[in-house]
This record gives structure tokens, C-alpha cells and sequence, in this order.
């Protein structure tokens, strides 16, 4: 089973701060590696001689349920480990440590499972029967074992993709962009779509066996990262007082992966049978049929592992039942291996038997021409699967074929195959990182793709987003707010709770250092969260600045996108902060000039009121706000079905809420409306409050001429539970549907939330990027062209490399003066004012020899085409002069 003794590897254990690994257990239990004890460890155990005092217990070493020497070398390994890191190590004598590693590394300990017999002192006794060492041995060996699997199952399906031409374009669709994505189904569509690059597919149409190999390969690295976490705590962990629950912890974990490896073989069962119907050999077919129905574990064979299993979990034999997983991946690694063995010789089975004197059957050549035309016609594989078939084929030929008919040959092929194909190999370790070599290395080579939901911006986007930018900026500065900028991430503590049901749209970052963090959701929090902490009473601050939500990306829909937020915190004046924010909000898609628009407002106590009206309980207004708050995208009967169905509202309810939700008009008239004696809003205390703010609010907009872009809707609800006065929505109402373009409203106790003294306040959120594709159809619809750079002139150089030096003097004077420019040196004329032309700049100094010889350089007007020569020395000045500087 072992090396040679002086090429083994030693492994250490017992170190302060080391940890032992499944890949580690697996080398040792395998024989491929020495044990090592750390002299530190053995410091800390007891000195006392092999027969002290206290009574001796004779005891086995030997494993109770061990079937094979890999279990037994494996749970000695761990049981190492755990007397070494026994709490009361001083009470391990240092004989027993040192008599297991002896015996791990003796060259007797060797192709049978032996009995270890020895005394131990009752404190030894119990840690060794506590230590559950023979369970999280087996649990160790299927740790490394199915990582193993879980990296080379895909390369073998997409070899059998290759075999069947299979259609694998289902394997695009695994990742949805709902933000709902299966990570391990998407990165194993991934990763094949990365062995199959260039693959060559005749699309033969679409198989269940192919479209399910992202899901059922996925659940499987899904279940080993399970086992895999489990297995580290418990590998490391210390012995404890008794094992109580360690059994049921595993049959929970383990058992899931026995369902994944019984799909995984039922899977392969079936890519195996495709692979030997499309075999382009009658000899090679039937020879491998042959040795298929004689070695491959049947779906019967599965099926009766699989039972077995179950079995042993329900009877709550943990320790067995482990054994019986084991089994089964092994009766999988055979399916597997199969699998890879049929696909590689219906890829290069033809070309290889002819190399061996031609198709022999029994002694007498046999010469199929369908085989020989299909050799000449080669297929093209992937650039993975390619790398794959030329390591197989490099076995092959390591090993050679000998001498006899072809069928003897094939079949000491496949006995070769299957030796590569086994995880207790060296060689094995070796294939597994060669193909996470070639993912990673073609991963590296794919021309790369942005995460859905995110957009690049360039040259004109990037002109009209700096322009529009300023343009906000310069709005928020008139109104005196000063600008702030806060983490992109934020505690995830600060987010929850404040966004209503959009909080399952938040990106939550990996845990980093005990800290759970989460990206930013929108702009309003953290800033809430900066004036809690820093007890700020009274802040007009701006931010403009990228937020990040787990969105489903549609048109104007984006997982990552700016904001544009002005907000005004303090104690002032009734409905003053409120009229400047809808000003503010006015003035800024007035000065982007992107067309018609107009503002949605309502008033959140006025909501409030109008649900108790209508009968719904307290504790769902922010609820029923939410479903309400859809009807700008869905139908009533559609928001009505979700209040009723879904959140438990009467129908009687809901059609009263549908009565007064229709209502729409402008800001004074509906006002006036709702104000009649006798209304019911007026006897409400909550929305008889809203009424009167909004009239002072109402005046103020129709006085400052920016009412008539307002539009006062009941239907507006705004799902963000931290709102509590005026709420708002801006709409554009041209042809490009972006849906909203900004909103906003008062949140007064928002700042309090974070423990603080309650600051009210109120705000406006832009979102420029469905500004920005308004403003860029716009452009597009009048025709209109933007620069995609300021530079006001370009200094051509006539000449080769040598008038650098001159360029970069001539340009630096220009860049002096704070003039915007370029400069290019070329021998072609051509080139140099196609680069201006390009770039659209409107002047060009051009430096040639023969102007230089006089001291004169030419200036070229290049919308006009009128050009003239100036004084070198005073060229600068001249260029100012023409620029009107």
C-alpha cells in the first residue's frame, strides 16, 4: 500500500495551533505518509513508566467494526490526535501516543488489519472510548474521498458530454439572475462550461442525464462542504466527558450525502449507457459491453447499498453506518470510473485499437470502414476535456498494452484505467489537481463577463453621467447641504429591520473577523446611523454615492447602482424640510431636462388612518403598506388576492381599501376632497393630522410654482418601514419606461432606532442610473453626439520616436498654461489628424521640420479647416487667443 519508506512525506501532529486534516488522516490511513509527534505535545503528557500503579485495563487499539486496514490505520490517526489533545493530557502517559505512531509508520503494520493489544489506566480507557475516534475516522476518509469525487465527476460528465455531443446549453440557464441562483448547481454549470470551451456540438438534442448534472453534481459538493465543516470541528475538538449526540450529528450529515452519491451513481449509470450507443467500433462496443454487464455495479447494486445504509441509520448503529457510506462511495467511484472509461474510448476508442494492427476479433482482422471514415473525420473537444483525454491517453501509454488480441489489450486498458481512477493512488491526488489546474486555468483564459446587474461605463456614458453629477451636486450645494460619505458596507445589525420585506434584497458578506456585514442597501441608513453616533442634532447633508440590492436585474434594474441622496435632519419648522426636499427633488429633473415627469405624494398617517378606517389591525399596516405599494405594477384584484390570500385581510376589508386607494388628483383639489365635513379621514386623529400638514405643504409648493408638477395618489405607499410623514415618488412619463426615478419622504424616528436621542427627518433618493438611460435615449433621439473628452488641442509631431523629447516639451507648455491637451508623434500625417478627428478636438498644432527651421509652428482650426502659421515661440499665447481664453 505504501512507498517506498524514504520517499513518504511526514506529517506532524499534536502541534500548538495545528490542525489536523480529512487529507491528512486519508494520507497516513492510506500509507502514504509517516507519522510525526510533536515534541511539544509530548511535553505535555505525563512521564510515568508503561505500568504504574494505578490498575491497568487490557484493552484492542483495534478498531470494533474496522472491515479494511484504510479504516483501522485511520482511526488510530484520530485517536492520536485526540490524546494529544486530551484536556488533561497530564494524566496520557507518553508510551501509549508514542506506540500508535510507532505502529502507524512499523512496515509490520501492514496488509491486514491487526490487533494492537496494550494496558491503559482508567482515565486512558474512558478518553479512548469517548474520543468516537472510529467514527470520525470513517467520517475522514468520506471527507477526502468526496472532495475528491466532487472535483472529478464533472470532468468525466463533460467528457461524456463530448462522446454524445450532448446539447449543454441548459447549462446557461442555471443562474436565473432572480438573485434566488443554487451556488454549487451554478458554479458546477460553471466549471463545466469551462472543460467545454471550443467544444465542437452536433446538439443531438437535450438529455435529462446531461441537463441534471449542474443539480445533482452540485448537491454533492453541497454535502461534502457539510461533512467537511463538521469533520474539521470534530477532528480538533477535545476529548469530552461523554459522546452523547456525536452519532445522531453524523447520521444527519452523513446520510445526506448516501442521497447524493445514490442520484450521482443513478446519473453516471445513465451517461454510461450513452456512452457505449454511440461507440464508433462493433468490436470495441461489444468487448467494453462485455466487461460493463461483468464489473460495473448495477442500478441493483445501488439501490441495495443505499438500503443498507438507511438501515444502519434507522437501527442507530452510527459507526456502521458510516462503514456503509463508504461502501457506497465506493460502489460510486466505480460507476464513475466506468463513466470516464466508456466516454474516453467513444472518443478515441477507433484511433486506438487501429493503432494496435487494426480491429481483432478472436485473432481474425476485422476492418470497419464506418470506423475508419469516422477516425479520418477528428472530433474537437473542449480545451479542458482535450487536456483530460491527453492525460488518460498518456496512462495508457505509460502502462502499454503488451502483447495478444485486442480485446486482452482492452481489457488491461481498463484494468490500468480503473488503478488511475482509485482514490488510494498517488497518481489519483495528482489527476484531481491537474483538473482543478485546468478549470482555474481556463477560468483565467475565458474572456471575462460583468456579474448581472452591473454595467461598465465609458468615453460619451461617462461625459453625461459627469455632467449630470455636477448638475446634482451644484443643486444640493444651492440649498446649503454639505457632502458626506460613508463605508460601502455597514454592521448587518444597522440594515435589519428597517427596510420592511425588501430586506431579503440586502447582500450579506461572508463573516470576516466575527463581524457580519452586509453591503449598503440605500443611503438613508447609514446616514441615520452617522448622526446617531455621533449625536449630531441638526445635519443638511448630500451623499452620491453606489448601493448594492439582491435584485432580479430587468431594464432600468440594477443590482449595483447610484444614489443621489439629500437629506435634512433637525428640529425646524413645520413642513419647511419637507416643501425643500419636493424643491430640491423639482429642481434637479427640471435642470437634468429629461422630459415630462411628475411627483407621486401621500402622507403615511393619512395611509394610516385610512387602514384603520377600513378595519385592518395595527400590526399589519406595514404589511398591507407593503401589498399596496404594488400598484403601481400589478392590478388591484392582484394586490387585493395578495392582502387577502397571503396576508390574511377580510374581502370586505380589502374592497374598501381598494375604494379609497383609487383615488388620484391634483394636490388642492383632492385636499379639498378629503377635507369635507363629514369626512371620515377628518375623524380620524392620525389622518386628520396629515390632512393639515399637507395643506401647509401644499400652499408652499403652489407659491414656490413647482405644485403642478405634484400629483396627490392614495395608492402611493412606499414599502420602507421607516417612514412616518410625507412620502413621495417622482415618475418619468416620456417613452423610455424606467418606472421610478426617485423618491423619498420623512422619517422621524429612524435616527432614534439606533439607541439614540429621536432626531426627526427628512429626505430624497435619486436614482440616477434610470436618469441616465433616459438622458442617453435622449441623446440618441435628437441625434446629438458628445465628445468623449474635453482636450481643446492636439500637438502633432511629424517624425519618428526621436521628437518624443520635442513633444513632451511643446505639450508640458500647453499643459502649463491649463490648456486640456494631447499630443501624438507620427511619420503619417494621416494618422495624426484621424486622431483629432476621432476625438472630435477642435484645434491642432502640427510641428513639422520645415515650419520648425523658421521658427513657426502651423494651427489648424479642424472644424473650418482654415490653418495658419505662428511664431513657435509665442504658439501658447496664439492657441489661447483662439480658444477665447
Amino acid at each position: 500500500m505504501a512507498a517506498c519508506r524514504d520517499e513518504l512525506k511526514i506529517i506532524t501532529i499534536g502541534g500548538k495551533g495545528s490542525a489536523l486534516t480529512s487529507t491528512s488522516v486519508y494520507t497516513i490511513a492510506t500509507g502514504h505518509a509517516l507519522v510525526r509527534i510533536d515534541s511539544s505535545a509530548l511535553d505535555r503528557l505525563t512521564n510515568q513508566n508503561r505500568n504504574p500503579q494505578k490498575p491497568l485495563h487490557s484493552i484492542s487499539l483495534t478498531p470494533n467494526k474496522a472491515s479494511n486496514l484504510i479504516a483501522t490505520r485511520a482511526y488510530l490517526t484520530v485517536l492520536l490526535n485526540k490524546l494529544l489533545h486530551y484536556t488533561n493530557s497530564s494524566n496520557v502517559r507518553t508510551f501509549l501516543p508514542n506506540l500508535i505512531a510507532e505502529t502507524l509508520n512499523s512496515n509490520k503494520f501492514g496488509s491486514e488489519a491487526q490487533g494492537l493489544d496494550v494496558e491503559v489506566t482508567e482515565e486512558e480507557k474512558l478518553v479512548i472510548e469517548v474520543s468516537n475516534a472510529e467514527l470520525y475516522g470513517v467520517c475522514a476518509i468520506l471527507d477526502h474521498e468526496g472532495m475528491g469525487l466532487g472535483v472529478v465527476d464533472d470532468a468525466v460528465a463533460a467528457l461524456s458530454c463530448e462522446a454524445v455531443k450532448a446539447d449543454v446549453r441548459s447549462f446557461d440557464g442555471v443562474d436565473s439572475g432572480d438573485g434566488f441562483v443554487d451556488k454549487e448547481a451554478a458554479t458546477v454549470a460553471s466549471d463545466m462550461k469551462v472543460l467545454l470551451v471550443g467544444y465542437d456540438s452536433n446538439k443531438r438534442g437535450e438529455s435529462e442525464a446531461v441537463s441534471e448534472i449542474p443539480k445533482v453534481n452540485g448537491r454533492l459538493r453541497e454535502v461534502v462542504k457539510a461533512l467537511h465543516t463538521m469533520v474539521r470541528v470534530e477532528l480538533n475538538s477535545g476529548v469530552k466527558g461523554s459522546s452523547g449526540g456525536s452519532g445522531k450529528a453524523v447520521g444527519t450529515t452523513v446520510s445526506g450525502l448516501a442521497v447524493a452519491l445514490l442520484f450521482l451513481g443513478k446519473s453516471s449509470l445513465c451517461r454510461v449507457k450513452m456512452n457505449l450507443d454511440v461507440m464508433g467500433n462493433e468490436v470495441l462496443s461489444s468487448g467494453l459491453v462485455s466487461f460493463y454487464e461483468k464489473k460495473c455495479p448495477s442500478r441493483d447494486d445501488l439501490m441495495k447499498g443505499y438500503k443498507a445504509v438507511t438501515d444502519l441509520l434507522v437501527e442507530e448503529d452510527y459507526v456502521m453506518f458510516g462503514y456503509g457510506v463508504y461502501g457506497l462511495l465506493g460502489i460510486v467511484w466505480k460507476i464513475i470510473a466506468w463513466e470516464e472509461i466508456t466516454a474516453f474510448f467513444a472518443l478515441e476508442g477507433v484511433e486506438l485499437m487501429s493503432g494496435i494492427g487494426g480491429q481483432v476479433y478472436g485473432g481474425e482482422a476485422k476492418v470497419d470502414k464506418k470506423s475508419e471514415k469516422k477516425k479520418k473525420k477528428k472530433t474537437v473537444l473542449g480545451k479542458g476535456t482535450s487536456v483530460i483525454v491527453q492525460l488518460i491517453k498518456d496512462r495508457l501509454q505509460i502502462v502499454g498494452g503488451g502483447s495478444g488480441d485486442s480485446l486482452d489489450i482492452l481489457e488491461k486498458w481498463v484494468e490500468n484505467l480503473f488503478s488511475f481512477f482509485s482514490p488510494k493512488q498517488p497518481e489519483f491526488d495528482e489527476f484531481v489537481q491537474k483538473v482543478k489546474e485546468i478549470v482555474e486555468r481556463n477560468e483565467s483564459r475565458r474572456l471575462p463577463k460583468l456579474p448581472k446587474g452591473t454595467r461598465d461605463f465609458a468615453n460619451e456614458q461617462m461625459v453625461i453621467r459627469e455632467r449630470a453629477f455636477s448638475i446634482i451636486a451644484d443643486v444640493f450645494k444651492r440649498h446649503g447641504a454639505t457632502s458626506l460619505d460613508t463605508p460601502a458596507f455597514e454592521l448587518r445589525e444597522t440594515l435589519m429591520g428597517k427596510y420592511g420585506e425588501d430586506s431579503k434584497l440586502i447582500y450579506d458578506l461572508a463573516d470576516q473577523g466575527g463581524e457580519l456585514c452586509s453591503l449598503r442597501y440605500d443611503l438613508t441608513v447609514p446616514f441615520a446611523r452617522y448622526v446617531a453616533m455621533n449625536g449630531i442634532t441638526s445635519f443638511k447633508r448630500y451623499q452620491i454615492a453606489k448601493v448594492y440590492r439582491r435584485d432580479n436585474p430587468s431594464k432600468g434594474r440594477y443590482r449595483e447602482f447610484y444614489q443621489c441622496d439629500f437629506d435634512i435632519a433637525g428640529q425646524y419648522e413645520e413642513m419647511g424640510p419637507d416643501f425643500e426636499i419636493v424643491k430640491v427633488l423639482t429642481e434637479l429633473l427640471d435642470e437634468l431636462d429629461i422630459g415630462d415627469y411628475e411627483v407621486k405624494l401621500n402622507h403615511r398617517k393619512l395611509l394610516d388612518g385610512m387602514l384603520e378606517i377600513c378595519g385592518v389591525p395595527p400590526e399589519k399596516f406595514r404589511t398591507i403598506c407593503s401589498s399596496i405599494d404594488k400598484l403601481d405594477k400589478q392590478s388591484f384584484e392582484q394586490v387585493k388576492k395578495e392582502m387577502v390570500e397571503e396576508k390574511g385581510l377580510a374581502v370586505e376589508t380589502a374592497d374598501r381599501i381598494g375604494t379609497f386607494v383609487k383615488e388620484k388628483d391634483s394636490p388642492k383639489e383632492l385636499l379639498s376632497k378629503l377635507k369635507q365635513e363629514g369626512s371620515e379621514f377628518l375623524q380620524n386623529a392620525s389622518s386628520s393630522r396629515a390632512l393639515d400638514e399637507l395643506e401647509i405643504l401644499f400652499d408652499a409648493l403652489e407659491r414656490s410654482k413647482c405644485i403642478d408638477k405634484v400629483v396627490f395618489d392614495l395608492s402611493l405607499a412606499r414599502g420602507l418601514d421607516y417612514y412616518t410623514g410625507v412620502i413621495f415618488e417622482a415618475v418619468f412619463k416620456g417613452t423610455t419606461q424606467v418606472g421610478s426615478i426617485a423618491a423619498g419622504g420623512r422619517y422621524d424616528n429612524l435616527i432614534g432606532m439606533f439607541g439614540s436621542k429621536p432626531v426627526p427627518a427628512v429626505g430624497v433618493s435619486l436614482g440616477i442610473e434610470r436618469v441616465f438611460a433616459i438622458m442617453e435615449q435622449l441623446q440618441k433621439d435628437r441625434n446629438e453626439t458628445t465628445r468623449p473628452t474635453e482636450t481643446q488641442v492636439l500637438l502633432g509631431v511629424m517624425g519618428n520616436k526621436s521628437k518624443i523629447p520635442l513633444a513632451a516639451e511643446l505639450t508640458s507648455k500647453l499643459w502649463s498654461a491649463k490648456l486640456k491637451a494631447e499630443f501624438v508623434v507620427s511619420t503619417r500625417f494621416d494618422k495624426i489628424i484621424s486622431r483629432a478627428n476621432d476625438s472630435k478636438i477642435p484645434w491642432m498644432v502640427l510641428v513639422r521640420d520645415r515650419e520648425l527651421e523658421t521658427g513657426k509652428v502651423k494651427i489648424k482650426n479642424l472644424e473650418t479647416k482654415m490653418e495658419e502659421e505662428v511664431p513657435l515661440s509665442a504658439f501658447v499665447d496664439e492657441v489661447k487667443n483662439r480658444l477665447n481664453l
